[in-house]
């Protein structure tokens, strides 16, 4: 029997095989350089974003550990800033960011959603380009453009807009702490929040866009099929499989929200406080760099480069939750 004569220039991979080097004419194989150029280039890109945020975190630590050591835990667990004094205490400003990042999703997110749902869903197609447009230029105004309009339009009116609110629930056991302000002001942790809010609205919005627009068109088409009306066909295809990219648009939202600064720092008030009224003004960590690094000297400045520090410290760990998450609502998708 005479045997099959391989064909020259064959290099076909056999599964679990190694790669050939080489053809049987000695020649390398088309695009094997450039495969292994790609590779190479890849491993070092990778590693190169974690060379990049370890220089950046040890640098910022270095330039802080003058007030960290000054202050040591006191500077995580006390509301005090006294520059005179030379005593400085980030915890109001921590409170702060946590509290304008809560409320400013708190107003966000129905909102993204119901945005994202509307045009991805109900919205005609002639009228979604137009919408997704609007969303997009949103998206690109500078926060800047938005502080000062909060500063000079929307602050300006909104104490008596909080002293109807504050009426309206004092009476409430913890809604009215909430929704009152000692003293009740136009700048303050609330308006931060409402400012913020409308910026991260066209981040979330896009981003959840996209995610919706994934789910297959055949699943939905097969619920409303069995007499699934609009909501339940949303509610029992489009969110289950759109779970783990909403997270991440939200988390993604929320790291937006607690780096923002020149338009927080125009709104909050600039008050070092530690407060649950959101009509009250207060202060955040990027709202006091922002302010304060100009004059600042020494430990002073030592002390806001460890704002900066702690600051970037939560945006990590945000990442890695955001990260955990999503692997486990995929995780209990696929179980489903």
């Amino acid at each position: 029997m005479r045997s099959r004569r391989r064909p020259v220039g064959h290099h076909l991979r056999v599964a679990g095989s190694p790669p050939v080097a080489r053809l049987s004419d000695g020649n390398r194989p088309p695009g094997l350089v450039a495969d292994r150029a790609f590779r190479w280039v890849a491993l070092l890109s990778g590693f190169s974003v974690l060379i990049i945020l370890g220089l950046i975190a040890f640098s910022t630590t270095h330039e802080a550990w003058p007030a960290f050591s000054k202050e040591g835990l006191h500077f995580f667990t006390s509301k005090t800033w006294d520059v005179p004094g030379r005593h400085f205490g980030a915890l109001a400003f921590i409170y702060g960011t946590l509290l304008v990042s809560a409320v400013a999703l708190v107003f966000a997110v129905p909102v993204s959603i119901g945005i994202a749902l509307f045009i991805t869903e109900v919205a005609p197609r002639r009228a979604r380009r137009s919408i997704v447009y609007v969303i997009d230029l949103l998206a690109a105004v500078p926060s800047v453009v938005y502080g000062l309009w909060g500063a000079i339009v929307f602050a300006n009116g909104a104490p008596g807009f909080y002293a109807d609110v504050e009426r309206a629930f004092h009476r409430v056991p913890v809604l009215g702490t909430l929704f009152s302000g000692r003293p009740l002001s136009g700048v303050s942790y609330m308006t931060a929040g409402l400012i913020v809010a409308l910026m991260i609205t066209p981040i979330i919005t896009s981003i959840t866009r996209e995610v919706f627009a994934t789910v297959p068109t055949a699943q939905k088409e097969a619920a409303v099929a069995l007499g699934a009306t609009r909501w339940e066909m949303i509610r029992g295809s489009v969110f289950p499989h759109s779970r783990s990219g909403i997270v991440g648009a939200v988390l993604i939202g929320l790291g937006r929200a607690m780096g923002e600064t020149i338009a927080v720092a125009l709104v909050i008030g600039s008050a070092t406080a530690l407060t649950p009224r959101l009509f009250s003004p207060g202060n955040t960590m990027a709202a006091v760099i922002a302010n304060q690094f100009g004059e600042s000297t020494d430990t002073y400045r030592a002390a806001l480069v460890g704002l900066g520090v702690v600051l970037f410290a939560i945006t990590i760990v945000i990442g890695v939750v955001a990260r955990s998450l999503v692997a486990r609502v995929d995780a209990r998708s696929s179980g489903a």
